[in-house]
C-alpha cells in the first residue's frame, strides 16, 4: 500500500511509475477524491470545535444550536466515511512501484536473462513427459482425481508420493540447517485482513477459494501460498531492530482457482488448484531488502544445484511482476518434454508495501518505521517433481534418484515405473 502523503507529494512520479506497471493512474480523479475528503474532515473538525465551545456555555439557547450542529456532524461524517472508502479503494488498487534497476516493459517479453546453470541432457532415446512416465501403474493419476475433485487435481501413488514427501523434507532441511530459516507450521485458513495484508485482497479475490461458514463475522480463505501467513506473523507489531532479520520457511498445500488461466496447461501437474510449495519469507530493515533478495535467490537456486537440474534466472520486467513486488527474480527449471524452461520459483522484494497494509513496524534509533518484506518459493514441489522425473529418466522408464535425495527415499537408487 502506498502512503497517501507520498502520493500527494509525488503525484507525477507515481503516474509515470504506475504506467510502467501497466496502470493508467487517473490523477484528476485521485486529486478530486482527496480534496473532497480533506474538506469534509476540516468541516467536521470545525463543527466539533464549535459544539465543544457551546457546551461550555450555560446559555439555554445554545442547546438548540448544539443539537443542530450534532445533526450536521452526523451528516458530514457519513459522507466523509463514504468518500474515505472511495479514496481507499483507489489506493488499495495501486500496485507497488518497480525499483529503478527493474527492466521497464509491459510483459514477459521484456524480462532480462541473468544466467543459465547446469547442462541440458541429450537423451539417446525418445524421452517421455511426466504424464507418460506416471501413467504406468497409475502413479500419477488424473482420472481418479477428476472423479474426486474435478480437473486440475492429481492423486500420487507409491514411490511418486514418497518422492513428493522426500522433496519437501529435503528442502526444509536445506533451508533450516544451511540457511537458518525458522520452520513454521501455519494455519491453512486465514481471515480477510490477513489476505489484504499481503495484497491478495481486494484486487485478486476471483482467484481465491473462500470458505463458507454458517456463522462468522469474518470471511475466511484457503491460503494461495504460505507467503500470506508467514508474512502476516508480524502484522500489527513493533519489532526491535536487534531482532531483525526474521526468516521463516513453511511447507504447505496452496489453493488457487487459477482464474484467467482457461486453456493454459490443461494437462499434467504444471498448473493445479492444489499443490505443495516450500515458501521462504524474510522480514528486514527496508534498506537491506536488495541484499536479502539476492540471498533468498541463492537459497532457492541451491536446491536446483544440489538436485542437478538445469535452470535459468530472469529479472522480471515492470509489467510482469506481481502486485506487491518492487523487484522479482524468476527461476525456471528445464522441462525436457516441453524443450523449454518453466517457472519453479519467484523471489520478490516488496519493500514496505505489504508492511503498510499489515501495520508491521520495527523500532530503530530514529523511531518506529515500517519493515521490509520479501518472499520466494523454495521451491514449488509439483513443478520440481516434473523437472526431476523428466531430467532423470532412463530408457526403461525408471527414474534415477539424485544423490542428495537418496536418504529421504529409503536409499533407493531408482524409481522403477
Amino acid at each position: 500500500m502506498h502512503s497517501l502523503k507520498n502520493l500527494r507529494k509525488n503525484i507525477e512520479t507515481y503516474k509515470k511509475k504506475l504506467k510502467d506497471r501497466n496502470v493508467d493512474f487517473n490523477i484528476l480523479d485521485f486529486i478530486e477524491k482527496d480534496k473532497l475528503n480533506r474538506n469534509l474532515i476540516s468541516k467536521k473538525e470545525k463543527l466539533e470545535q464549535e459544539k465543544k465551545s457551546l457546551s461550555k456555555s450555560k446559555d439555554e439557547t445554545n442547546f438548540l444550536k448544539s443539537k443542530k450542529i450534532s445533526v450536521e456532524i452526523s451528516t458530514i461524517s457519513k459522507k466523509q466515511i463514504e468518500t474515505q472508502n472511495n479514496l481507499d479503494k483507489t489506493i488499495y488498487s495501486l500496485p507497488n512501484l518497480a525499483l529503478d534497476d527493474v527492466p521497464v516493459g509491459e510483459d514477459e517479453k521484456f524480462n532480462k536473462l541473468i544466467r543459465k546453470s547446469g547442462e541440458i541432457k541429450e537423451f539417446t532415446f525418445k524421452s517421455k513427459s511426466h504424464v507418460e512416465l506416471g501413467a504406468k501403474d497409475n502413479c500419477i493419476d488424473f482420472e481418479t482425481s477428476i472423479k474426486l475433485s474435478g480437473s486440475r487435481f492429481v492423486v500420487l501413488r507409491d514411490k511418486i508420493a514418497l518422492l513428493e514427501r522426500a522433496l519437501i523434507n529435503f528442502m526444509l532441511d536445506v533451508h533450516t540447517n544451511e540457511f537458518k530459516y525458522t520452520e513454521i507450521s501455519p494455519p491453512l485458513i486465514v481471515n480477510e485482513d490477513v489476505m489484504f495484508g499481503t495484497g491478495q485482497l481486494p484486487k485478486f479475490e476471483e482467484d481465491q477459494f473462500e470458505i463458507k461458514f454458517d456463522k462468522s463475522d469474518q470471511r475466511k480463505f484457503l491460503i494461495p501460498t504460505a507467503e500470506v501467513v508467514l508474512t502476516n506473523l508480524v502484522r500489527k507489531s513493533v519489532i526491535e531492530e536487534s531482532h531483525l532479520p526474521k526468516r521463516f520457511v513453511a511447507s504447505t498445500p496452496c489453493f488457487r482457482k487459477e482464474a484467467g488461466s482457461y486453456g493454459k496447461d490443461t494437462t499434467g501437474m504444471i498448473r493445479q488448484h492444489q499443490f505443495y510449495k516450500v515458501e521462504l519469507v524474510s522480514i528486514v530493515e527496508p534498506k537491506k531488502c536488495n541484499e536479502e533478495l539476492e540471498r533468498m535467490l541463492n537459497c532457492a537456486e541451491t536446491i536446483l544445484e544440489k538436485l542437478e537440474i538445469p535452470y535459468q534466472v530472469l529479472l522480471l520486467s515492470s509489467g510482469d511482476m506481481g502486485f506487491s513486488a518492487e523487484k522479482t527474480y524468476d527461476i525456471e527449471a528445464w522441462i525436457p518434454s516441453e524443450k523449454n524452461y518453466r517457472e519453479i520459483s519467484s523471489c520478490s522484494s516488496c519493500g514496505t508495501f505489504q508492511a503498510r497494509r499489515m501495520n508491521a513496524k520495527f523500532r530503530s534509533k530514529e523511531g518506529k518505521e515500517f519493515v521490509g518484506t520479501l518472499n520466494g518459493s523454495g521451491l514449488a514441489v509439483g513443478r520440481l517433481m516434473i523437472a526431476l522425473l523428466e531430467n532423470n529418466q532412463n530408457e526403461d522408464g525408471s527414474i534415477n534418484i539424485p544423490k542428495v535425495l537418496k536418504k529421504y527415499m529409503n536409499n533407493l537408487e531408482k524409481i522403477k515405473l
